[in-house]
């Protein structure tokens, strides 16, 4: 998976991409990318990231009411909420993130809220330190965690009280992330 600015702007610019296909060229840019054939392309490349966004998303929502467990990074036992983002990474789209939120934060892209894709991380001041918590964002204001003791993984909206007042900012994952699994 690789979010990176260059595949931001290119997924923005797939919609002029899309209706360039079924419509005639109409200036200079468009003319010179339908004539090479990368109009094309560049629908197939918003697909990919598209479609691997969307299984980070759907694999993190197969563990809906898996509990929490501190220190936790499986199913089978339960995650903590840094556990559970790095297992999601790794089994969906084989990236493999720090082992701690604020491991998380300090190795991935920082980006506006207003940039916001699913599969992008949001964190969270909850312990009264920044970045302690973190979460996988689902799109339309929603993000997908493993919370706290005594909570299973669930799924919460940005906008509540608590989580609007302790939002401590967004990342993006992208492939210069990886690090090495210890072994």
């Amino acid at each position: 998976m690789r979010f990176t600015p260059f595949i931001a702007a290119l997924l923005a610019f797939c919609s002029l991409a899309a209706t360039a296909q079924s419509a005639p060229p109409v200036d200079d840019l468009t003319n010179f990318l339908h004539d090479k054939g990368l109009l094309a392309r560049l629908g197939e490349a918003s697909t990919h990231v598209t479609n691997q966004a969307s299984e980070l998303v759907v694999g993190a929502m197969g563990f809906l009411g898996v509990p929490y467990r501190r220190g936790g990074i499986s199913a089978d036992t339960g995650f903590d909420c840094s556990g559970f983002v790095k297992s999601i990474y790794e089994q969906t789209v084989g990236l493999v993130l720090p082992r701690s939120a604020a491991q998380q934060a300090a190795a991935t892209q920082a980006i506006d809220r207003t940039e916001l894709l699913p599969g992008d991380l949001v964190f969270f001041n909850t312990m009264r330190h920044a970045f302690s918590h973190v979460g996988i964002y689902v799109g339309n204001g929603k993000f997908i965690h493993s919370p706290k003791p005594g909570a299973e993984v669930r799924v919460e909206d940005m906008a509540g009280a608590y989580w609007a007042k302790r939002f401590d900012g967004a990342r993006r994952v992208t492939a210069e992330v990886v690090v090495t699994p210890v072994r």
